[in-house]
């Protein structure tokens, strides 16, 4: 029975060291390394003596900072190392929160209390970490008040000072003139 013959310059053992991301055992191809570990004095060690250490144990020689001089390699267990990490960065994920920019619209003759009310719906925003884009509309021939549109939005950044910070005074871009508003760094207890 013949096998199908191999594509040129096909090595298995090459592309099984692609997949991985650190050297471990025979791929630590260095003289010297930096041995840490459990059960292991800390010190410097030829490789083929930190490879014995490795197997007398029963575990891997797992190279973790190869730009050192000499190399850092530690003995572990390399499918639970990877295992722990895959953990710890799925964790991380989850815990990581997506800022978003929530929008609030005015008009150039906003009355007082639409303008409380979107106030403490900014200042909540702000509170729950997601930037705020606050904008003036203008319509039709309200362009022309283009003062009172930059009065609103600086009177709106002093009544956020508390919870947010202005990133940049605000800009007319057509027939809207906005600001954006960042939340402050909450300081954790």
């Amino acid at each position: 029975m013949a096998f199908p013959p191999r594509p040129r310059g096909f090595n298995p053992r090459f592309k099984k060291e692609q997949q991985q991301e650190h050297r471990t055992n025979h791929m630590i191809r260095v003289p010297n390394v930096r041995l840490v570990g459990e059960n292991i004095e800390v010190g410097i060690y030829t490789t083929i003596e930190a490879q014995k250490f490795a197997n007398d144990l029963g575990l891997d020689l797992v190279e973790i900072s190869p730009n050192a001089d000499p190399p850092v390699c530690k003995v572990i267990d390399y499918n639970k190392f990877l295992y722990e990490k895959k953990k710890r960065e799925k964790d991380m994920k989850a815990k990581s929160k997506v800022s978003e920019v929530k929008e609030i619209r005015f008009t150039p003759n906003t009355d007082d209390h639409d303008f409380d009310f979107k106030s403490k719906h900014a200042e909540n925003f702000l509170k729950d970490g997601n930037k705020v884009k606050a904008y003036v509309q203008f319509k039709g021939r309200a362009i022309m008040f283009k003062e009172r549109g930059e009065l609103l939005l600086l009177k709106f950044a002093e009544r956020l000072v508390d919870v947010g910070t202005l990133e940049s005074m605000p800009k007319l871009e057509g027939k809207r003139m906005f600001a954006i508003f960042a939340p402050k760094s909450q300081k954790k207890k």
